[in-house]
């Protein structure tokens, strides 16, 4: 029997990955200007013209999605005939997961012989779009859903997220770091390099003097944590409107860690709202996070 991969927005995955591979995502929604928007293949808003607003000062603010929102998207699968395995935005930030979750029982009501399973990717950004990845690989390769859901518990943990910001300001917004650090650090040069732990929470672990001292400790990571396999694996990057700095990661990650293959993309409106212009995150699989 035939089952869909889905996903939530916030896998900040390219628009042709979804489309090439058939794999819908529902969108969040995110408030800037006082308009809200949702981020799904009809945004008109560019990602420049996103951080550019981010860039004057205009904060934005998100929300999760609401179960009504999730049966209405999952729904058309399961009436058609299809099973759903849905890889969700870390339930340590957001509640969507668990209004997926909520969602997801009133659809097994309503459809007694089809399955719907939803996954607490615990990642987030291109960490839950790599989880989207290899879930799709899975399928591919012949797992069925329950194998593919299980696959993606027992190694959902060897997904690594480590991330540097450019202005500690927005971490401040979003209760990461105090305001004192935040100015302090921004008139030192202070960028710090932060991780997303098994809970699916943010965690700041040191601090880098400097941009470029800053990408290269997302790489030492890289290097100390990577599975043996890293020179075969799959490696993500995204980026707050940075492009050169990713392209640069992506160079260190060739030279120090010798992986050879690489997406880059932009981190979407949702997780930007919080991690600001200039972000760097780099995601592969490693022995623990």
């Amino acid at each position: 029997m035939s089952y869909r991969i889905t996903t939530d927005s916030t896998a900040d995955l390219p628009q042709s990955f979804y489309e090439e591979r058939h794999i819908p995502y529902v969108g969040l929604c995110f408030q800037l200007n006082n308009t809200q928007y949702r981020e799904d293949p009809d945004l008109k808003m560019t990602p420049r013209e996103f951080y550019d607003e981010l860039r004057k000062g205009n904060p934005s603010s998100t929300m999760q999605v609401n179960s009504y929102e999730f049966v209405e998207f999952a729904e058309p699968f399961l009436a058609a005939g299809e099973d759903v395995l849905h890889i969700a935005f870390s339930s340590g930030l957001s509640g969507t997961y668990e209004s997926c979750r909520r969602g997801a029982e009133e659809l097994r009501e309503k459809y007694p012989d089809r399955k719907i399973l939803v996954l607490d990717s615990l990642a987030a950004s291109m960490g839950e779009g790599l989880l989207v990845y290899y879930a799709d690989e899975n399928r591919k390769a012949g797992m069925t859903m329950e194998e593919n859901f299980q696959w993606l518990e027992d190694n959902k943990l060897h997904l690594c997220h480590w991330f540097t910001v450019d202005d500690l300001m927005h971490l401040h917004r979003g209760g990461r770091v105090s305001k004192a650090s935040a100015i302090f650090g921004g008139l030192l040069g202070i960028k710090p390099v932060l991780h997303v732990d098994d809970e699916g929470h943010l965690i700041l672990m040191s601090k880098a003097r400097g941009r470029d001292a800053s990408l290269k400790a997302l790489v030492e990571k890289m290097r100390e944590t990577a599975l043996p396999n890293v020179k075969e694996q799959m490696v993500f990057i995204s980026h707050g409107d940075a492009l050169e700095d990713a392209q640069k990661v992506e160079k260190y990650v060739r030279e120090m860690v010798g992986a050879k293959t690489f997406l880059i993309n932009t981190i979407g409106t949702v997780i930007g709202s919080h991690s600001g212009p200039g972000t760097i995150a780099l995601f592969f699989m490693g022995d623990h996070r």
